[in-house]
């Protein structure tokens, strides 16, 4: 795909012609292509829909990424199109029955804002192009405005007389001069996208910079052609140029920390290797692709490098570093025989590694669908910006001709002046960039430290929150159990009874099931001698399936269940830990009396909870005792047991009803509608199958420490969205009105839209750097 895409690397941004389009993006039409940038959303992959991920270019706000939106979901077969501004990624939901890639494409590139299928290398290239480019608008601006202000010097300090008319115009001559290359190139973008914006007849919020650049200009262009004309002592160059230099300074950091903020996201992304040594048939090692690799394949791991898929070593003993994948921020020991992710980078030998996973199959697939998922969402505060930005704009556009007409009879020269203020300083960048800054930011923080966001809008959601509900078996406790006991009817022997359950409990991923084989397995080290066909499960109570044995001389086949003493229709033990039992047609065949370990960080989690003015509780569908047990050695006052997802479902439903906002931490197997239901989800666990998950959260890793740390930074950037919301709306309130009174000059106008737009991103940017400080510090 990327040979095939380099035709996809526009030069400009505007397509030659539509024909020509067409040819660019028709590699796109092939579905072979279609994994690489998206993934279908349900039914079958040729017809069903499909989402999927793209970068757009040249955009820079709000009212861009609307735009974007009207013109993808105007293409038959686009279903749904969400561009977030901050990020500058789309999602788009569309079906291959009815369209192709390369329509939508078409579509926004008609538009002006060029497609490039997300993470591909050639989305990078021009990433890093047009930084290097703004960069260079930055510093021709800067050294022209440098030069244009020692220029205007004499003019500002000279007296009556101390220098000539023929002076006065050289240094106005040589201002025009120094001001061409900042009109021409450093401002190009501007007057590019308000043209597009103009043709299209819609208004974006270059408009109103290209205006006030344009206009300024003009004015002080003709008074330097005519000096003893009526415009003769209008020369604003210093300022023209002052205020491009400020502009693109606050552009250029906004850019760089857009991707900072952003970077998360990226820098797992960019995880995989190009290529990777294989092991060819003939022993010797060969350099693929690391797309080419297939499932059972051998692979060499050299230190420094990035396992290419999930696998299993085979040999060799070294150290993984899975901080992006698991929130283990030390290196994690993998000797021969454990197991690698894709993604995670190789630190302290050369290994060989099977594979057993390769691309949407791994883990690292799993967690980049969630955080692209993420980085594509718009929150409801963002959404109510795009809303506004540009009914706004219009008004911006209103106020400036007004304030002219009110300017104009007492001096022209002034009146178009102040025009420019007004459209410069009430240009609404930092409105738009408040909420998709702060949530980005936040969202990366927390992926570095190990909770993964899949719905940027829960954080708002999760800010809010009163009381944190708790599953018990894989969450509270560690992930899979440890067999204590054995009971089993008269006749049979404990290690045969055993046999039966394992059999039963490998079609389920449970941690109760797993437990059940991981003791056989550890006892017999053999798969158990029973074919189980039929299987079914039951959410929260068990497993059903008919058994039998292969190579039995009499007939065995039987009706088996396994699960609560309610599922199994059995007494249950007198005991407080965990239990399951294995029941058939006859009757009771077995008990399991079940060891559960509760997390070292547990207490403290809870504890740091509470101290954040949480109410904690625990629903378990364990018996209420155990429930109870645990719940009083983790701290939570409030634990029930017995509880199905239906009866789990029923609490939140009361809670809710109470007016309480709910954060549910489950371990995403039977707690699926109460992760839905709740205001704010957590899926825990390293057992959590992350593309079914149904949770606004995901903590691959083992730490609870990460729900109050989540919650904490949750709260931490709804304050920054207010922060930057109430200075948006309070620096045009104070700055307008000045404008409008001819008190606030052009360059200083264009100073404070680029200082409100980098103040925005900055204050976004001190999420991230607060959770990596709280992060490295423990």
């Amino acid at each position: 795909m990327q040979a095939a895409l380099a035709s996809l690397s526009p030069v400009s941004s505007q397509p030659s012609s539509a024909p020509a389009a067409d040819e660019r993006w028709q590699v796109l039409d092939d579905p072979a292509e279609w994994p690489e940038f998206g993934r279908a959303a349900g039914g079958d992959a040729g017809t069903g829909p499909w989402t999927s991920q793209v970068v757009v270019q040249g955009m820079h706000c709000a009212a861009c990424a609307l735009t974007v939106e009207a013109a993808l979901c105007k293409v038959p077969g686009v279903i749904e199109a969400q561009v977030n501004a901050g990020s500058q990624r789309a999602r788009v939901v569309w079906s291959p029955a009815a369209t192709r890639p390369s329509r939508w494409f078409e579509a926004s590139a008609a538009a002006g804002y060029p497609l490039l299928p997300a993470g591909s290398q050639f989305a990078r290239a021009q990433r890093s192009r047009d930084l290097r480019m703004a960069l260079w608008r930055w510093l021709v601006s800067g050294f022209c405005m440098m030069q244009v202000m020692m220029y205007a010097y004499p003019a500002y300090i000279a007296r009556p007389g101390d220098m000539t008319a023929d002076a006065a115009q050289l240094l106005r001559w040589a201002s025009w001069v120094l001001t061409l290359p900042v009109v021409l190139f450093s401002c190009g973008p501007f007057f590019r996208s308000a043209w597009r914006d103009l043709r299209a007849g819609r208004i974006g919020m270059d408009l109103p910079v290209a205006l006030g650049v344009l206009v300024t200009f003009a004015v002080s262009s003709a008074a330097t052609f005519d000096a003893g004309g009526p415009l003769g002592h209008e020369v604003y160059f210093d300022s023209l140029a002052m205020f491009v230099f400020f502009l693109l300074t606050g552009r250029w950091f906004e850019a760089r920390l857009r991707d900072r903020t952003a970077g998360a996201l990226e820098a797992l992304m960019n995880r995989l290797p190009d290529s990777i040594d294989r092991l060819a048939p003939d022993g010797s090692w060969t350099r693929v692709a690391v797309r080419r690799l297939a499932v059972g394949e051998v692979v060499r791991v050299r230190p420094g490098e990035a396992f290419p898929a999930d696998g299993m070593v085979t040999e060799g003993d070294t150290s993984a570093d899975e901080a992006l994948l698991t929130g283990e921020s030390r290196p994690v020991p993998r000797p021969c025989g454990s197991r690698v992710l894709a993604g995670s980078h190789n630190l302290s030998a050369v290994v060989q590694v099977r594979i057993e996973s390769v691309g949407e199959g791994t883990r690292f697939a799993q967690i980049v669908r969630l955080m692209e998922s993420a980085a594509s969402r718009k929150p409801r505060l963002a959404l109510l910006a795009d809303r506004v930005a540009r009914p706004f704009l219009v008004a911006v556009l209103a106020s400036a001709a007004l304030a002219a007409m009110f300017w104009w009879h007492a001096d022209p020269g002034k009146a178009l002046m102040v025009a420019v203020a007004v459209l410069i300083v009430t240009c609404p960048c930092a409105l738009s960039l408040a909420t998709p800054a702060a949530m980005l930011a936040s969202a990366g923080a927390l992926a570095r430290g190990g909770v993964l966001t899949s719905n940027l809008q829960a954080l708002e959601a999760l800010a809010s929150v009163d009381t944190v509900v708790f599953d018990k078996t894989g969450t509270l406790t560690g992930d899979i159990p440890r067999l204590e006991r054995v009971y089993c009817r008269q006749g049979l022997r404990p290690g045969d009874a055993l046999e039966m359950a394992a059999a039963l409990a490998a079609q389920s991923i449970h941690p109760v099931a797993r437990a059940l084989v991981n003791a056989w397995q550890a006892q017999f080290r053999a798969m158990p001698d029973w074919t189980v066909e039929r299987t079914t499960e039951t959410a929260g109570l068990g497993l059903e399936g008919s058994m039998h044995r292969p190579r039995a001389s009499a007939r065995t086949d039987r009706r088996t269940r396994l699960g609560s003493s309610t599922f199994c229709n059995v007494k249950p033990l007198d005991v407080d830990t965990a239990q399951v039992h294995l029941s058939d047609d006859q009757g009771w065949v077995a008990s399991f009396v079940l060891a559960e370990e509760l997390r070292p960080d547990a207490a403290a989690a809870v504890a740091a909870l509470r101290a954040q003015g949480l109410t904690v509780r625990l629903l378990s569908g364990d018996r209420d005792s155990a429930a109870k047990e645990i719940g009083a050695r983790a701290g939570i006052d409030f634990a029930e047991g017995g509880c199905t997802p239906e009866d789990k479902l029923a609490v939140l439903w009361r809670l809710q009803a109470e007016g309480r906002q709910i954060a549910m931490v489950g371990d995403g197997l039977n707690d699926g509608p109460s992760l839905a239901r709740a205001n704010a989800s957590f899926a825990f666990g390293r057992s959590v199958p992350l593309s079914r998950a149904r949770a606004d959260f995901v903590v691959p890793g083992d730490r609870l420490a990460s729900i109050p740390e989540a919650i904490a930074q949750a709260r931490k950037t709804l304050r920054v969205v207010r922060q930057n919301l109430f200075w948006s709306a309070g620096y045009n309130a104070l700055c307008v009105p000045l404008a409008v009174a001819g008190w606030l000059p052009a360059w200083l106008a264009g100073l404070g839209m680029a200082a409100s737009s980098l103040v925005v991103v900055l204050n976004a940017a001190r999420l991230g750097v607060a959770v990596a400080g709280s992060k490295a510090g423990r």
